[in-house]
């Protein structure tokens, strides 16, 4: 059990059956009342950001939340299947539970899988990802005058803007959480 009172950045807790994550807390004293506690936390399964003020002895369970490297093997229909590199055991998880920054990863690739009592929750691909681009239009001489990019389709079929010295066979570095070219490999 923990208390509003021990609130800080990153603690996890569980209220009405969710699970929560303090993003930022302060401690108030009015000088007229009692004291509280003004929280910001979001949900970790939706991502919802809630505020809410609480007494300072208002009570939490503590919710433990198990991260862990798993590595994409394969995918069958609406399941992928992850490897735990340790135990060789095999975990299925749907196909809903993954991002959208998913479409940047490709088989054998390590990701940290966020899960709270045993059911997933979310699937977290590496930062950066180094790609080869599979298709492209072949970039066009003297068309450099200002910042111009075009579409490229990445070998595991996400497409994404490019700059236009970009060809077909080049290795790329992405980055997941936007979805944007960094630089070449």
């Amino acid at each position: 059990m923990l208390t509003a009172g021990d609130f800080r950045n990153g603690i996890t807790f569980e209220m009405e059956g969710k699970v929560y994550q303090v993003i930022e807390f302060q401690h108030v004293k009015p000088g007229k009342g009692a004291a509280f506690v003004r929280t910001k936390y979001k949900d970790v399964v939706t991502g919802a950001i809630r505020e809410t003020s609480f007494n300072p002895t208002a009570k939490f369970e503590n919710a433990v939340i198990e991260r862990k490297d798993l590595e994409y093997s394969y995918n069958d229909g609406g399941l992928y299947y992850f490897m735990d590199p340790e135990t060789y055991d095999m975990v299925p998880i749907e196909e809903s539970k993954l991002g959208d920054n998913f479409k940047f990863v490709k088989e054998n690739t390590v990701c940290r899988i966020s899960s709270f009592k045993g059911s997933v929750f979310a699937v977290d691909p590496p930062t950066f990802v180094e790609l080869k681009v599979t298709e492209t239009e072949p970039g066009v001489r003297g068309d450099t005058a200002t910042n111009v990019t075009k579409q490229a389709t990445l070998e595991t079929g996400a497409v994404i803007r490019v700059p236009i010295f970009i060809n077909e066979g080049d290795l790329l570095r992405i980055d997941t959480r936007t979805g944007e070219y960094l630089e070449r490999a």
